[in-house]
């Protein structure tokens, strides 16, 4: 475990940082992304700084797809790798005091303070610099507008503390921007226009054609400035994938200069080409018209309303307290549901690493939390996404000479686009994670409606993918799958890993029940129209009855691969802590034949399909397993806590939970500075609701069984199921549940509970250990 990284300050709905952190730029950028799921960006400053940075700005669903280079190209290989792009600089403003440059990186600094506000969602600066004997104070407050999703808004305030002189303010939109992970510093966009004027400009981008077919993309920006202060000149420029404004204002001892930078974002996703500028400037006349304070509190209310279904509040650990907000605030300015053409990209709008594009954690590990935490149509979009894909689906699992449909390991339009061999040929348990979500959400939510609108179409391709992969082996007499990577991509190219043999088993089956169940309400036409027949069914019947599972009689648990056993097995305890990260510090050939665990792979199994196994097998097999793991994928600790949570292991419950909760926050992986880790801040929430408190639906029956961590007082979060909205208290004193809802039947520590309608719950708490 890596040594922790902690530049802010604890706080529950602050990231504090009270000093500036030249070494650690690139880590406080990323802590302090905004977004607002139209848009995002890393913590970068406005104004100019020479030290090192990333600059990172990034619209929802722009992408490209850049050519795949590989030394030795394989028959199946994509040929791009999507990723998400870098667009135009939309918040710089230059800034010059009595004609110097303001740049932190090079003018001394003190009182330097800088705040996210989660709670509201506005990032703010204020710091003082000393020139000479000058002093000036400046304050900078940010934020992405969640009433007006395509809005940004700036206010760069400044004021000389001891002297009087003159400002000028250059605010500018630069479309001359790279990615970092691009090949060869590739430039991916061009300019199709460009107009300035003295408070206005627009920037107008396109990005450059490919030869893979997929869509190109204008992205239009607009800004107008407003000025409080006595304005002495301004000018205005424009040159190649530029746009600028310069307006200098006197500055009078003590009396504050503001300028507002106000910024709109457009794209031909949402408007035809010719209207972009159009729509941008009608944004801004608006949101003008509003006014700043009135534009910061429509905002400011939009975040309450989302915190007032999804705070989860802690009493008496303020530093898991921020950790959850932390996760929460992030994932929800990545995604909150509104553009069902949209999924959550494992770095959101904070990096580039990973493509940006959707990955299986989505419905592995995001789906759960907007169940709970957001109306039913945000959660069914992100189903909706997968099947509007479907047809990519299909041409993947074509690519590998196979029937039925492949879903991506990563996508942007349903075509893998993921360039390692082990993922893209190898990784397909990800089908399973996609065929689990249909179940998820319909037990979740009852919406049986959709299995006949869109599940079924899902299930049948994926089974049938299945049923091609598996091969017979005539001696063994059972349905075998050689060659994948299971969840633990620090193992390639094994033989029957048992998870994704199991998860193929279970869509199968899962599949046929939902057939039937289709058959017995009347959806005959359906099941014809997919030409599902009973030869077909029959098939599927036999492959689950000999799939191939493999386990160990001595041990009692799920073997992870055949040949697993005949590793050198030890724990992680045992390793020098030179060693970790391994994947920083090892060779990939060390860690392919090392036991070592990357993340949850049998107890992914175990998770997933948690109702399926006795206490007794996951006792046996996280005691096994977890102690070989090193948790270095930000996937990993929340699945462990769970499991830990329900076995009795308190303790280790809450470590696992504290190591996703604080991730990012404390730099676990020494890897923040690309960007945070969003898909796996579920894993917080997930930690607290499912492992702490216990929840679960399976067979459709909500059940809790909470315990609370030694370190804390009380917790208490919300959730909507169905039509009711909960609240759950877990304090020392006992278990209360509310809702406002209609009668409810549940279970509370395994014992059948009723909730009565609008009504109140209390119990006991009791000591699962």
């Amino acid at each position: 475990m890596s040594t922790l990284n902690r530049l802010f300050e604890v706080d529950k709905w602050k990231i504090v940082e009270t000093s500036l952190h030249k070494e650690d730029f690139r880590l406080a950028e990323s802590m302090t992304s905004l977004g607002n799921g139209h848009m995002g960006m890393r913590g970068n400053f406005e104004e100019t700084y020479s030290g090192d940075f990333h600059r990172g700005s990034y619209v929802a669903g722009v992408w490209f797809p850049d050519k795949t280079r590989v030394g030795w190209w394989k028959n199946g290989y994509p040929n791009y790798f999507g990723k998400v792009i870098n667009s135009t600089n939309y918040i710089g403003i230059k800034v010059l005091i009595d004609g110097t440059e303001l740049d932190l990186n090079q003018v001394e600094v003190k009182e330097y303070y800088r705040e996210l506000d989660m709670q509201h969602g506005v990032l703010t600066r204020r710091f003082t610099i000393i020139d000479g004997q000058k002093e000036t104070e400046v304050e900078v407050v940010r934020f992405l507008s969640v009433a007006e999703p395509e809005l940004a808004v700036i206010k760069y305030c400044v004021t000389a503390k001891n002297y009087s002189g003159e400002v000028t303010f250059t605010p500018y939109l630069d479309g001359d921007v790279r990615n970092e992970d691009s090949n060869y510093d590739e430039d991916f966009w061009y300019e199709i226009t460009r107009q300035s004027s003295d408070y206005t400009g627009h920037l107008v981008m396109k990005t450059k054609d490919n030869p893979f077919g997929t869509p190109t993309f204008q992205v239009a920006t607009t800004m107008n400035v407003k000025v409080e202060g006595q304005v002495t000149k301004v000018s205005h420029l424009n040159k190649e994938e530029y746009v600028e404004n310069t307006i200098s204002v006197t500055l009078t001892e003590g009396t504050p200069v503001s300028l507002y930078k106000y910024v709109a974002v457009t794209t031909d996703r949402d408007y035809a080409e010719s209207e972009l500028v159009e729509k941008g400037n009608d944004i801004l006349k608006r949101s003008i018209e509003k006014g700043y304070d009135a534009l910061l509190s429509e905002h400011r209310n939009g975040w309450l309303s989302r915190w007032e279904i999804a705070d989860v509040e802690i009493q008496g650990d303020d530093e898991a307290q921020q950790g959850i907000r932390f996760n929460l605030f992030q994932l929800f300015s990545t995604y909150y549901g509104e553009d069902a053409r949209l999924n959550i990209g494992p770095k959101g709008f904070t990096g580039e690493k990973y493509g940006g594009a959707t990955y299986w954690d989505t419905e592995a590990y995001a789906l759960p939390l907007y169940l709970s935490t957001a109306k039913p149509e945000v959660s069914k979009n992100l189903l909706v996404y997968r099947h509007n894909q479907l047809e990519g689906a299909y041409y993947n699992a074509a690519q590998q000479g196979l029937k039925g449909a492949l879903y991506p390991m990563v996508t942007f339009n349903g075509i893998e686009s993921h360039n390692e061999w082990e993922i893209t040929f190898e990784e397909i348990h990800r089908n399973g994670a996609i065929a689990y979500a249909v179940y998820n959400y319909v037990n979740y939510t009852g919406d049986r409606d959709y299995l006949n609108e869109y599940g079924l179409d899902v299930l049948t391709a994926i089974s049938r993918f299945w049923a091609d992969r598996v091969h017979f082996n005539k001696k063994k007499n059972q349905y075998m799958m050689h060659g994948v990577t299971g969840p633990n991509e620090y193992e390639n190219n094994v033989n029957n890993n048992w998870y994704t043999n199991r998860i193929a088993q279970w869509t199968l089956q899962y599949t046929l029940e939902v057939i039937n169940s289709l058959k017995a309400s009347g959806h005959d036409e359906k099941i014809a129209g997919l030409s599902i027949s009973e030869e077909e069914t029959n098939k599927w019947k036999e492959i689950i009855e000999k799939m191939y599972l493999p386990y160990d009689e001595e041990l009692q648990v799920f073997v992870q691969h055949d040949t697993f056993l005949d590793k050198d097995l030890k724990p992680v305890d045992e390793l020098s802590p030179e060693d970790r990260p391994l994947n920083q510090n090892w060779s990939w050939d060390k860690i392919l034949r090392s036991c070592f665990i990357k993340q949850a792979d049998v107890l992914q199994g175990l998770y997933f399909l948690n109702h399926e196994f006795s206490v007794e097998e996951k006792q046996r097999n996280f005691d096994f397993y977890e102690p070989m793991t090193v948790h270095e994928s930000s996937l990993s600790p929340s699945i462990h806590a769970i499991l830990a949570a329900e076995l009795g292991k308190e303790e280790k419950a809450y470590e696992m939970y504290n190591r996703t909760a604080r991730l990012d926050l404390d730099n676990y992986n020494n890897d923040t500075e690309d960007g945070l880790h969003i898909t796996s801040m579920t894993g917080a929430w997930l930690g607290i609701v499912q492992g702490f408190a216990g929840m679960r639906t399976a067979h459709e029956t909500l059940s809790f069984a909470p315990f609370i961590p030694a370190a804390w007082n009380s917790y208490s979060f919300n959730i909507v199921y169905r039509d009711h909205f909960m609240k759950i208290n877990v304090s020392k004193d006992g278990v209360r549940i509310t809702q406002e809802g209609p009668e409810l039947s549940m279970k509370l520590y395994n014992e059948e509970v009723t909730l009565q309608a609008n009504g109140e719950l209390t119990v006991p708490l009791k000591n699962l250990a």
